[in-house]
């Protein structure tokens, strides 16, 4: 994906089929032909050299339609993991995989 900054107009060009696709669906979700456009907030850190990606948060998507990923590794206990990036919370059962955020494993709030 290449992305060019003009000022304030960003340019978000796919460089494949995949890439094309995921533009698609981004554009569908923050459009709205009715004029409720969502906006589109920097979420967590990035730092060049350091991290792979940036994330970014869609405002006014229910948080209930974003599909959460886990981790292969299994909760030891029960409790509620979080993320320190981003502090969203999810309760979890002992034995159940460790939901991922931000890039990396939720942690057990003691």
């Amino acid at each position: 994906m290449k992305i060019t900054v003009d000022g304030s107009v960003v340019e978000v060009s796919p460089e494949n089929a995949q890439e094309a696709a995921d533009l698609d669906k981004l554009w569908k979700i923050v459009i709205d032909c009715y004029g409720n456009n969502k906006k589109i907030e920097p979420m967590g850190q990035y730092v060049p050299g350091q991290d792979k990606f940036a994330r970014f948060h869609i405002v006014g998507m229910p948080a209930s339609a974003a599909k959460t990923t886990y981790s292969e590794h299994k909760a030891t206990k029960e409790g509620t993991y979080y993320c320190a990036t981003c502090n969203k919370y999810v309760k979890v059962k002992a034995g159940d995989p460790i939901p991922l955020c931000c890039g990396r494993e939720m942690e057990l709030m003691d």
